[in-house]
């Protein structure tokens, strides 16, 4: 089984899924995912996928977990964050944990599922206790 699943995801030339295909752990040097690029202070730049790595995953539909790969020789330095972006990025935090009811600033981000602090979105239990 482990050979059928290995000949599914390795198609070098790329004339299974269109771009070459490896198995997961097993692409060649010179490729590296977007997390593994922002490790090294990279980024994509605006390049297509170069390549993908696969696995079998018994949860997805496809039956499959695929992770695109980027060349490292055409990948670009990092942005540096400026003054404005870290004004940007401190005010999006804020936002995000501030309650839109009340207006309480908590020290935690509230939960996306409820859109309110916690206290608001269930009074009646406050009062109960």
């Amino acid at each position: 089984m482990t050979s059928l699943t290995f000949a599914k995801c390795y198609d070098p030339t790329g004339a299974r899924y269109g771009v070459p295909t490896f198995p997961w752990r097993l692409a060649p040097d010179g490729y590296a995912t977007r997390r593994q690029l922002r490790a090294s202070g990279l980024r994509p730049g605006g390049q297509p996928v170069a390549a993908q790595v696969m696995r079998r995953h018994r949860g997805r539909k496809s039956g499959a977990q695929v992770a695109y790969l980027y060349r490292v020789d055409c990948a670009k330095p990092v942005r540096p964050m400026t003054s404005r972006k870290w004004g940007a990025l401190a005010l999006a935090m804020l936002a995000r944990r501030t309650c839109p009811q009340c207006r309480v600033t908590y020290s935690y981000c509230l939960p996306t599922s409820l859109g309110m602090c916690i206290l608001c979105a269930y009074p009646e239990e406050q009062r109960a206790a």
